[in-house]
This record gives structure tokens, sequence and C-alpha cells, in this order.
């Protein structure tokens, strides 16, 4: 098993992570999604919110590691190389990504705190970042929940692009980061 990345393909580590993140988006999602099952004040939706703000920091937490293996590792080669555009496309994309993957789960802190609310981590309880105020919490809220919109489709986009780079394009830019059988 190869942890580190080579200069064919990411290694266990960071195909660990990056497969791991997927997991964890789509519990985030889900979580946020399935609460409206639930009649507002009801445990389940409250356990689900609970879940939903516990998945998004572990967002946080695991972006920062990635972030560390993506400064001291290798890139592995995409090949054949693609078009000058599509590395230009790939790149914004992926600085998109990581936007989304810092920023939401720290606009959500500041969303329970300026809303007052407790911020769960697993058994932890994490200090507010900012104090109480009612307007700034309305405003976050719509900020925080627009950005999650585009987010399915900023994931969508990276899925579709892998996709199309495997079967359209034919490089290896999505067997790099599968896990070997």
């Amino acid at each position: 098993m190869l942890w580190k990345n080579s200069n064919t393909r990411y290694g266990s580590i960071s195909i660990i992570l990056h497969w791991l993140m997927a997991l964890v988006f789509i519990g985030v999602y889900a979580c946020i999604e399935l609460r409206e099952l639930y009649p507002k004040g009801s445990d389940p939706r409250e356990a689900l919110k609970a879940w939903h703000f516990m998945l998004g920091l572990s967002i946080l937490l695991l972006v920062t590691m990635r972030l560390y293996f993506k400064a001291t590792s290798l890139t592995p080669a995409i090949t054949p190389l693609p078009a000058k555009w599509q590395i230009l496309s790939a790149k914004w994309a992926h600085l998109a990504l990581y936007v989304l993957m810092i920023g939401m789960p720290v606009l959500g802190w500041f969303l329970l705190s300026a809303a007052g609310k407790p911020i769960p981590f697993f058994g932890l309880e994490l200090p507010a970042l900012i104090t109480k105020n009612k307007d700034l919490a309305s405003s976050l809220k719509k900020l925080h929940e627009t950005i999650g919109v585009l987010g399915y489709y900023l994931i969508g986009l990276h899925a579709i692009a892998a996709l199309f780079h495997h079967y359209v394009v034919k490089d290896n830019t999505l067997v790099r980061m599968l896990p070997r059988r």
C-alpha cells in the first residue's frame, strides 16, 4: 500500500481523505435536508441539525489535513496532459471547493455564535466566535443557505468533470484518486 503520492497516482492518505470528505459532505447535506421531514423542535429534527453542525465542523478539520498533505506531497501528473483551459478551470474549481470546505464550516460556526446557540462537536461544546446578534444571525443564515445550494452545483460539477475526463477525454484524472483494487 502506497501511503504517499507518487508521480502517477495519489497515495492512500490522499485517497482516504478525499473519499472520507465526500462521505462527510453527503452526511452534512443529508442531515440538513432530512430535518425537514420532522416538525420544528422535535428530537429527530434537533438531532439532525446537531449532526449537520458536527459533520460540517469535521469538514473543516479534514480539509486542514488535506491542505497539509497537498502542500507537502507530489501532485500526480495527468496523462495525457489536458488542454490548458481544462487545467485552468480545474484550478479555479478546486479553489472554489477549498473555499467551500473552509468557508462553510466557519460561516456555520459564526451563525451559531450570532444566534446564541451551542456549537456541538462530538461531546464538546466549542466556544462562540462572536457575541449574540439576532440580525447578523439572520443574514449569516441566508448566506450559509445560499452558499450551501451553490455547493450542490460545485460538487456536482466536480463529479461530472471527473467522469468527463475518464469516459470522454480518457485520461487518468479519475483513476489517480480511485483506491487500488
